[in-house]
């Protein structure tokens, strides 16, 4: 039995995350911010420029008066 109400034992996605990680508590945190600096490095270097064609972004209603 948990002492706060809204826990049922289940620590979810973050907490799995957390406990696979190596090391102590600063390293955990290190390899965190490393991990989330090359998921955006990657999303900026190749998801947004491979999708930025797909997306109808210049497609304006606006003609030129």
């Amino acid at each position: 039995m948990s002492l706060v109400p809204w826990c049922d034992g289940r620590d979810g996605m973050y907490g799995w995350i957390w406990r696979h990680l190596p090391g102590n508590a600063w390293v955990k945190a290190f390899v965190s911010l490393v991990l989330v600096v090359a998921g955006v490095y990657v999303l900026f270097q190749y998801v947004f420029p491979w999708a930025e064609p797909l997306l109808p972004f210049n497609d304006v209603t606006v003609d030129n008066q």
